[in-house]
């Protein structure tokens, strides 16, 4: 059963019509070819219509959709091969993020990501796709062997932020993010990050310093998400739409502000109606950007990503 948003709901209510129609006209045999067609089209004009002029919040609510593609189904449909990796060697496997060596048309890679639940036995394993300090140092531990290994680095960033347990901070839950800032810095070989959901503060950074920062076209990424923003600045969850305008959490603010490098569009109405689409897009932008940064020298990537993230909220007074 699909699962829709309310703002979904006039497109839906149309689209059941259009079915009925032509349901009854196959049972009676009645051409009404001409009034399908019309439909269709007052359908496709609302769907233009309404993704057009989504609101910051709704692009939030899109970005979180429950039919929305996650990291491993990414995974399935563009990788050839993919051979997981689990443990960080230290602690244990963390489940919210999952990395492994993958091929793509040919190309080598090593492929990480965060990985959300679609169920609910899935969801605790997962832990709701929010990383332990374990998961960032797997993630680490992996970028490293394919460094080794000189193997291009792709990040699926998808998080409702780094597990805030007591726990995770006695594990040393800042300084595993941390240290990865430091390091992916440093990588020599080529990082494209994409947020493909929610990018949450330190726990989508913790994976996402590299060469290309890319997001999906309804994504958002920003330091705090607009429900908890709203909880610190007016007490209350019930301010979180106002917060959502003010944080300019979306794909097109990043980009206007220049904390990200591109932009990969949806196929109309969202990811999560046409997964196979989705990854094409996904598919043939990474391999792209891999074909362009592998034009440049490893000391070359590594000062133009310095630049890039030191040159982030540098303003002048005049």
């Amino acid at each position: 059963m699909r699962t829709l948003l309310d703002f979904e709901k006039p497109i839906a209510e149309l689209e059941s019509k259009l079915e009925d129609m032509k349901r009854l006209a196959s049972e009676n045999n009645v051409d009404v070819s001409g009034a399908v067609r019309t439909l269709s089209d007052n359908i496709e004009q609302l769907k233009k219509e309404t993704f057009a002029n989504l609101t910051r919040w709704q692009r939030v609510q899109l970005s979180r959709h429950a039919d929305r593609p996650y990291t491993l189904d990414y995974i399935e449909r563009i990788c050839q091969e993919f051979h997981e990796l689990h443990g960080d060697r230290t602690v244990r496997d963390d489940p919210a993020v999952v990395g492994g060596f993958a091929t793509i048309d040919g190309q080598s890679v090593m492929i990480i990501g965060q990985q959300k639940g679609r169920k609910t036995k899935e969801r605790q394993y997962r832990n709701f796709g929010m990383p332990n300090p374990e998961g960032y140092r797997k993630a680490l531990r992996l970028m490293k062997l394919a460094e080794k290994f000189n193997r291009p680095i792709v990040t699926l960033i998808d998080t409702p932020g780094a597990f805030p347990g007591l726990e995770a901070e006695e594990r040393g839950q800042g300084e595993a993010i941390a240290r990865n800032l430091k390091e992916m810095m440093l990588l020599k070989v080529p990082v494209i990050c994409i947020i493909i959901g929610e990018g949450a503060s330190g726990g989508a950074l913790g994976i996402a310093i590299g060469d290309r920062v890319l997001m999906l076209e309804n994504t958002w990424y920003s330091v705090i998400s607009p429900e908890s923003c709203s909880s610190i600045l007016w007490r209350s969850w019930d301010y979180k739409e106002q917060a959502a305008e003010a944080l300019k959490l979306t794909a097109p603010d990043m980009l206007q502000n220049k904390l990200i490098d591109g932009i990969i569009e949806e196929p109309l109405g969202g990811a999560q109606l046409d997964w196979d689409d989705m990854s094409n897009r996904l598919k043939k932008r990474i391999l792209n950007e891999i074909k362009t940064l592998d034009t440049m020298t490893p000391q070359e990537r590594i000062d133009a990503r310095i630049e890039k993230f030191c040159q982030m909220g540098e303003f002048e007074e005049i």
